[in-house]
């Protein structure tokens, strides 16, 4: 059943509220109404929150750079997305349900539901002048969604029926006027391609950009239908005097075209339609010349929004559907659409002339009268709207595109960002910042078993105090005498090797002198003369493969974080071996493990174990040529302190025989000072269970447990990306944060359960900083299995990323 409801707001605003509003139904057995009174109370609140989210549309829709069938100026707010006009929309929806279902109106609401079926026919009609009650989202009320086929459309308080001419209709189509004005940024063509499938039942006249005095001579003949597709606007919120850009030049009002548009009412102009911007004002305009229906976009509308609704308008018109009927199902199509184009099911809308009936397709071509009684002659069936072959894909198409585009722009401000960070890394500007968060992961690892294989004999001051009381002569921290009674006390013990980090560059005394010639498990030390390295020899008639070197490689920060194995001897060095290298192999080899060894490519094997080489810009290092001499990998330090008796312990015999047997015992014994201010120097560590400055000898004990732990524990030691792929890392996370933001802008629902403000901001703030937690946690997991992942680098890339392509899609206007 067809019915019709008329609700007429009277006087009022929404600050005040309406004393007096009635509603009259209409159904096609009776011609007398059924009336119901009510009020409405006041909501400013749903005023406000119009004005809002129509700022909010505009600016969302300038940043998004769609093409707009409108020039707009630049909006008052910048920082806009998706999300939050969403909220907005929900707002719009709460409050203005909850004003039409409060008391005073909740009577009217309830007396046309108990009129009404779900599968009737409604035109439902507003009478209101106020312009910012014109431009609510009636269509939002639940009433709507509870009866699939009522439709709403606008009207003014006053009207009548214009004044007719008598007509001689000798044809059977239907005359359209179509005029195509001003198509700068948007496609026309598409909606000509759309009136053209109507061909084989109308007639249709084509403008294109006319001049004025060409549009005013055209509406002087007789016309059913005005079309126009271009640019449009209303130009004042409270005037609602519409324009129309006819050409790129031509704007007018359509009060410049009163009388011809009068003419073509009189002579049956039943239906126009703007299918363009903001054309409220154009149908108050229209309003006034007493035109029975005009569809209009209330608010402004995207070139592909209104190309696809006037497809489907035609489609169902033109097939047999209602008037009504067909722009609420092409208007519901368009929810297809709003996951790129927001509240595109708010944009269409009909404003009638109550005195007049809306139109069928048949009506138009002279088949039915305005009642619906058929003439005597037979009705053909309605004509097919059969789409071009290009039209139907041309939503997706431009969507692809649009992603596509989107994509290309994402990857093209990652590949800049990326570029951008390794060559400022290449500069060595990032190395302090990727050294401390070296640093800060090493200090994040968990603590590890100590290492029983090495044991550290310290000297101290007490310890040298204790010699000095003893009367042993001295030369250095450590005396030969307090020496060969050190190794009188180790060796019934079985040590597997005895090295000393203490220099010797006089001659030994001759009886310790014979004891060191008849022990090959014991090493001396030496220093080559490099860089600020004071040259020191070793001990007098020691033979080379019992000698190594204690020289270090610092970093800028004096902290000593990587680990040199080898390097070319010198005269005052003869050993191209590290202290640590020589006792680890030594240690090794009496375990029968494969010896020492490069492979072709130059790489280091210990008992076929492979340790890296750290070349000058391996990792975060950007190290000059110098700075990368010898052999040097990464020091992988272990979470976990080393056993460590002070000389006069064992001299002294405080420790028994049974703990010093379980102490040295096929050990790596290491002598070294551990004097403050002496022999120490900085280390990763800057709390935890290793103290940041940390004596020589115990560096030295990390070195070599390194060694033997890699090649009998597979502990691996540290490692990092080639070159090429640590530019990959970088440029994923770079395309992380390019990626974040476009997936910000992009998703968009109907309503959104967020109601906070900013939330897109706070949600896209919120996903750059995890992110950057996720980086962290990566970086770190992957520290645990001995890799040195580009962090800085990765998360500067993916803050300077995110940055620009959100400036990039701001811009894009």
């Amino acid at each position: 059943m067809v019915k019709l409801i008329v609700l007429s707001l009277g006087e009022g605003n929404l600050s005040k509220g309406f004393a007096s509003v009635t509603a009259q139904l209409w159904d096609e057995s009776d011609i007398y109404p059924m009336k119901f009174i009510g009020r409405l109370a006041a909501a400013p609140q749903l005023a406000e929150l119009y004005r809002r989210w129509r700022l909010l549309y505009l600016a969302l829709y300038q940043r998004l750079d769609f093409e707009l069938r409108l020039e707009i100026e630049t909006a008052d707010v910048t920082n806009v997305s998706e999300i939050e006009l969403s909220d907005l929309c929900q707002q719009l929806f709460d409050q203005l349900n909850h004003w039409l279902n409060s008391e005073p109106f909740h009577s009217i609401d309830q007396s046309l539901r108990t009129q009404l079926a779900p599968s009737d026919q409604v035109r439902f009609i507003i009478e209101t002048n106020d312009p910012l009650l014109r431009h609510l989202p009636w269509h939002l009320w639940q009433l709507f969604e509870d009866y699939p086929k009522a439709e709403m459309a606008l009207s003014t308080s006053s009207y009548q029926r214009p004044n007719r001419l008598p007509i001689n209709r000798n044809s059977s189509q239907v005359k359209i006027l179509a005029i195509l004005g001003n198509s700068q940024a948007i496609d026309v063509e598409k909606d000509r391609v759309a009136l053209e499938q109507l061909a084989s039942d109308a007639e249709i006249e084509f403008l294109v950009e006319p001049t004025l005095e060409e549009l005013n001579e055209y509406l002087w003949q007789g016309w059913d239908i005005l079309f126009y597709a271009g640019h449009s606007s209303s130009d004042d919120f409270g005037s609602e005097k519409g324009l129309l850009q006819l050409n790129q030049t031509d704007r007018l009002t359509l009060e410049q075209l009163r009388y011809a548009l009068k003419r073509a009412i009189a002579q049956g102009l039943k239906l126009a339609i703007f299918n363009s911007c903001d054309g409220l004002g154009l149908a108050q305009s229209l309003a006034d010349l007493h035109i029975p229906q005009v569809i209009v976009m209330r608010e402004p509308v995207p070139d592909e929004v209104a190309q696809t609704f006037l497809r489907h308008f035609l489609a169902a018109f033109a097939g047999g559907q209602p008037l009504y009927v067909s722009v609420r199902e092409a208007r519901e199509r368009l929810q297809g659409l709003e996951d790129n184009y927001p509240c595109a099911t708010w944009l269409p809308m009909i404003c009638q002339n109550p005195a007049e009936s809306p139109p069928s397709w048949q009506s138009l071509r002279g088949q039915v009268d305005e009642a619906g009684s058929s003439h005597l002659q037979p009705q053909p069936q309605p004509p097919q709207i059969l789409p071009t072959t290009a039209t139907p894909s041309q939503p997706k198409k431009q969507r692809r595109q649009r992603i596509f585009s989107r994509i290309r722009m994402v990857c093209l401000v990652s590949v800049l960002a990326t570029s951008l960070v390794v060559g400022v890394r290449s500069l060595g500007v990032l190395q302090p910042f990727e050294l401390r968060a070296f640093d800060q992961l090493m200090q994040l690892r968990p603590a590890e078993p100590p290492d029983n294989r090495l044991l550290i004999v310290t000297i101290d001051d007490a310890d040298v105090q204790y010699q000095e009381q003893r009367g042993m002569q001295r030369k250095g921290s450590l005396s030969d005498q307090a020496f060969a009674q050190l190794l009188q006390k180790l060796e019934p013990h079985q040590p597997r090797i005895i090295a000393s980090d203490i220099y010797h560059e006089f001659e030994f005394e001759p009886s310790l002198a014979a004891y060191l010639e008849q022990r090959e498990n014991i090493i001396s030390v030496c220093r080559m003369g490099q860089a600020d390295d004071e040259q020191i020899l070793p001990p007098p008639d020691m033979p080379a493969e019992r000698l190594g070197f204690t020289n270090s490689v610092l970093d800028p920060d004096n902290v000593i974080r990587r680990h040199l194995l080898g390097m070319a001897s010198d005269s005052y060095c003869p050993t191209n071996q590290s202290l640590s290298l020589r006792a680890a192999t030594a240690y090794l080899e009496q375990l029968k493990v494969l010896p020492l060894q490069f492979t072709e490519a130059g790489v280091l094997q210990v008992g076929g174990f492979s340790f890296p080489k750290l070349e000058f810009n391996t990792g975060g290092y950007q190290l000059s040529t110098a700075e990368a001499n010898g052999y040097q990998t990464l020091l992988n330090y272990r979470s976990a302190a080393f056993t460590q008796i002070p000389l006069r312990q064992i001299l002294d015999g405080s420790l028994g025989n049974s703990q010093l047997a379980e102490l040295v015992k096929d050990r790596i014994i290491l002598i070294g000072v551990t004097i403050d201010n002496v022999d120490s120097h900085p280390t990763p560590y800057r709390s935890g269970l290793i103290q940041a400055e940390m004596p020589g000898v115990v560096i030295q004990a990390h070195m070599i447990s390194q060694i033997i732990s890699a090649v009998l524990d597979q502990r691996s030691p540290l490692w990092w990306l080639p070159q090429g792929l640590e530019v990959v890392w970088i440029g994923f996370w770079a395309g992380i944060g390019g990626m974040l933001v476009w997936r910000w802008r992009s998703p968009f629902q109907k309503y959104s359960l967020s109601r906070t403000t900013n939330m897109a901001t706070f949600k896209l703030g919120l996903s750059v900083c995890l992110s950057l937690v996720i980086l962290h946690g990566v970086c770190f997991m992957f520290l645990l299995w001995g890799g040195w992942l580009p962090l800085v680098p990765a998360a500067l890339a993916l803050i300077i990323s995110s940055g620009g392509v959100a400036t990039q899609i701001r811009r894009l206007r």
